[in-house]
């Protein structure tokens, strides 16, 4: 009972409460006080209320598709959106209005009365500017009146979105001189099967019979003269793994473009990394992902924006989520205390190799080191390349 009250009382726009309102108090006002003026007015208000109602009757059954390409762009490019709509009613359509959100903007279409079966389509075009999420949807029909005193709205599509990644800076191979790991870094963990040999020991049921290593096995049967078969034990090792933390903090950054300069480094090393087959893991803040599928990266750095966890915090977040991270990147503003730096990096092993970053657009590009923690400082993101290489001399 309560939510079809709701329900009536949601088809009310604030037109609507507008004209109700005042319908009913001057129609009071105006019989309580004699004044046929007022009267009238109230009077003409419920009227054009009730004429309102005819407007929502019966049902909008449609079947509506909202359709993006890509839904994954870089800064600048445009999105190819379209919707579909589809008369999925045994009778004819009512000529309804369909609106889609994009953004803070809102898309609206008239929908004229289509035959059972018959089919609507509406495309537009979604420009970018910056980095960031773009909010589609979602596409809903809104049932009324001209005047806006009732309406209808069904909800057809959910809110679907388009991810928009910063502008990329080429770089050379991960690999070329910043780790020398590339077949996996050996770890103390024993394993049945792995890459790095480690020791030979006795069968036991249940062992991999692929695993026993039948020469030796036979010259300890020859020797001892006793049935024993040795199987082969390894050392667990790890697929390299990229991991790039950047500070969140907004007094971190002497300008938020400057924020956004460490978006684009940050999804530069993330996309490198990917050609490399690392995975690759990304905090800034509250968005993090982790992973060897290239898009969670890229698509956190879209989502990613400013907020209180800092480089410190962030960095011992990023240590937990990538555990086995061999290389790792902490991307900080000129505002950036340079102790958060070498505290986020201290959250990693020793065995890890990590770069400090700071985007620094008002100096010099150079490479500095303190604290044994080499720090790349940008003065342009395209200069990234060339301090990775120098910085590995």
């Amino acid at each position: 009972m309560r939510q079809r009250l709701n329900d009536a009382l949601e088809v009310i726009k604030p037109i609507g409460w507008l004209v109700l309102g005042l319908g009913l108090g001057a129609l009071l006002v105006g019989v309580v006080a004699q004044w046929r003026e007022l009267a009238v007015l109230g009077t003409g208000c419920l009227l054009l209320a009730v004429l309102a109602l005819p407007f929502l009757l019966g049902r909008t059954s449609v079947s509506v598709d909202l359709r993006l390409q890509p839904e994954r762009v870089a800064a600048g490019e445009s999105v190819a959106a379209g919707v579909l709509v589809v008369n999925r009613a045994s009778s004819r359509l009512v000529p309804t209005t369909l609106e889609v959100p994009v953004g803070s903007a809102v898309h609206r279409y008239g929908i004229s009365s289509l035959a059972p079966g018959a089919t609507h389509e509406e495309s537009f075009t979604i420009r970018t500017e910056r980095r960031g999420v773009i909010a589609v949807g979602p596409a809903m029909t809104r049932r009324g009146d001209p005047v806006g005193i009732f309406s209808r709205d069904v909800v057809w599509t959910p809110v679907r979105e388009v991810l928009v990644r910063p502008h990329l800076v080429p770089m050379e191979s991960l690999g070329a001189g910043l780790l020398r790991d590339l077949e996996g870094v050996s770890t103390d963990a024993v394993s049945q099967s792995d890459l790095a040999f480690h020791a030979l020991r006795e069968y036991v049921p249940g062992d991999d019979l692929r695993h026993i290593h039948w020469r030796s096995s036979a010259k300890v049967m020859a020797s001892t003269g006793e049935s024993a078969l040795l199987v082969r034990q390894y050392l667990d090792t790890r697929r390299s793994h990229a991991t790039i933390v950047v500070d969140d903090r907004l007094d971190s950054w002497s300008d938020p473009d400057d924020f956004e300069t460490a978006m684009a480094v940050a999804a530069s090393i993330a996309v490198r990394a990917v050609l490399d087959e690392f995975d690759v893991s990304f905090v800034c803040g509250g968005h993090a992902s982790s992973g060897a599928d290239g898009h969670l990266a890229l698509d956190a750095v879209c989502r990613a924006d400013f907020g209180d966890r800092g480089l410190v915090e962030s960095g011992r977040q990023a240590s937990m989520l990538a555990p086995d991270t061999s290389l790792a990147f902490f991307i900080g503003g000129s505002e950036s205390p340079f102790t958060d730096l070498l505290r986020a990096s201290a959250a990693f092993p020793p065995e890890v190799r990590r770069f400090g970053i700071v985007v620094e657009p008002h100096g010099n590009s150079r490479v500095t080191e303190t604290g044994g923690l080499p720090v790349l400082h940008l003065a342009a993101k395209e200069d990234l390349g060339g301090l990775l290489r120098w910085s590995v001399r």
